[in-house]
C-alpha cells in the first residue's frame, strides 16, 4: 500500500484527488496540510500540517500529492524529491519550463517516480476522439477544435485570477488543451498564439487562442470565460468525414455536486450529449466513452509498485511548458514561432 499525503484542501484536491485516494486500494492517506479549519473534521483520523514544507519535513508518506497553487509546484515538488518521496503534481509540473527540466533530471537521480496531473487524458470525449483518430473514421486528420469556453465574466476573487506568472487561464486550462494534442499529433512544427485579459476585473489572461502548425494539418487550442451558449467542445474534420461534440466531461461536475467515483456507471454520458460523425451524406452519433479519472490513479500505483510508465509524463508535461513560453512569445510578438526543439530533446 501506498502511504500518501497531499499538501493543499481546495477544490483540486476535495474533487480530483481525494475521493480517488480513500476509495483505490493501493493508495492510504495518511495527511494533508492546510491551514482551513474543515480539514480537521472532514478527515479526523490522519495527520495534519498547517503547510506543504511541515508535512514534507515530517510525514512517512511514500507519495507526495501537490495541490497547491501553482508557483509553489517546483519548490515542494523538489523539497519532497530531496526527501525521497514519489510526487505527483498538479499542472503545470512548474511555472518556468527550466524548473520543470531540474525536477525531471532530480527525481531520475533519485529513482523516483514524478508524474504530472494531466487527468484530463482520461476524459471520456477526448477518449472518444482519440479513438476516432487512431482508427480512421474521419480519414486523415486536416484540422481540429478543441475548446473549453466557461461562462465566468466576472472574475472570482481568487489566486489563479491574480496578475504573475503562473497564473490565468493558459496555465490552468492550458496545460490540460495542449497536453491532449501532444498526445493525439506529438510537437507541431510552429505556434501562433493570442493570450488576451478581456474581464475588466482581472490582471490574468483570462482568454486565448493558440494554432499549433503541422505540415499535414492544423490544430486550434481555446479558452473563453465569455461563452454562455452551449460549449463546443471537439470539431474535429478529415479527408472522410467530420465529428462535432458539445458540452464536457461529467467527472467534474459529478463530483461538485457531491457524487463518489464509484459503480460502472461513473463517469457515463447520457445518450442526447453524444458526438455526431458526419460522412457528406449521413450522420450518426457516437457513444461517448466513460470518463475515468479512476484510471489516473491505478496507473500511478503500477508506476509507484512495479515500475509501469507514469499515466503522464514529466517529460510530455515539460513539453507542453515549453509550448506555453512559446505562445506567451508569439502573442507579445505578435508573430509565428517556430517550435525550436523535438521530443528527443525533452
Amino acid at each position: 500500500m501506498i502511504r500518501t499525503a497531499v499538501i493543499g484542501y481546495g477544490a483540486s484536491a476535495r474533487i480530483f484527488h481525494l475521493p480517488f485516494i480513500d476509495l483505490d486500494p493501493a493508495f492510504e492517506l495518511v495527511a494533508v496540510s492546510s491551514r482551513q479549519a474543515e480539514l480537521r473534521a472532514d478527515h479526523p483520523h490522519i495527520h495534519h500540517y498547517e503547510t506543504g514544507p511541515d508535512l514534507i519535513a515530517g510525514t512517512d508518506a511514500d507519495l507526495i500529492v501537490i495541490t497547491s497553487p501553482n508557483d509553489s509546484h517546483f519548490p515542494l515538488a523538489k523539497a519532497a524529491l530531496e526527501a525521497g518521496k514519489h510526487v505527483l503534481v498538479e499542472k503545470p509540473v512548474a511555472i518556468r519550463s527550466g524548473e520543470a527540466a531540474d525536477l525531471i533530471k532530480l527525481a531520475e537521480t533519485k529513482g523516483l517516480t514524478l508524474s504530472v496531473f494531466h487527468n484530463r487524458r482520461f476524459d471520456g470525449d477526448f477518449m472518444t476522439l482519440a479513438e476516432l483518430v487512431q482508427s480512421g473514421a474521419v480519414g486523415a486528420v486536416r484540422s481540429l477544435e478543441s475548446r473549453f469556453d466557461r461562462f465566468r465574466p466576472v472574475a472570482a476573487k481568487r489566486w489563479r485570477e491574480s496578475a504573475g506568472l503562473g497564473n490565468g487561464i493558459l496555465f490552468d486550462l492550458g496545460p490540460h488543451l495542449i497536453d491532449q494534442a501532444l498526445v493525439l499529433f506529438g510537437l507541431p512544427d510552429a505556434i501562433t498564439a493570442r493570450c488576451r485579459t478581456l474581464r475588466e476585473d482581472t490582471e490574468a489572461t483570462d482568454w486565448f487562442h493558440l494554432l499549433l502548425r503541422y505540415s499535414d494539418k492544423e490544430v486550434s487550442l481555446h479558452a473563453s470565460p465569455f461563452v454562455a451558449a452551449p460549449n463546443l467542445r471537439f470539431a474535429l474534420d478529415g479527408t472522410k468525414g467530420s465529428w462535432r461534440k458539445y458540452g464536457l466531461d461529467t467527472q467534474e461536475a459529478a463530483r461538485k455536486e457531491g457524487r463518489l467515483p464509484i459503480g460502472d456507471d461513473w463517469g457515463k454520458e447520457a445518450p442526447d450529449c453524444h458526438g455526431i460523425l458526419y460522412d457528406g451524406t449521413s450522420c450518426r452519433p457516437v457513444e461517448t466513452k466513460a470518463g475515468d479519472y479512476r484510471l489516473y490513479y491505478r496507473a500511478l500505483a503500477d508506476a509507484i509498485l512495479n515500475g509501469a510508465p507514469v499515466p503522464a509524463s514529466p517529460h510530455d508535461a515539460l513539453a507542453g511548458l515549453r509550448l506555453i513560453e512559446l505562445a506567451l512569445e508569439s502573442s507579445e510578438k505578435g508573430c509565428t514561432i517556430r517550435v525550436p526543439f523535438t521530443l528527443g530533446d525533452i
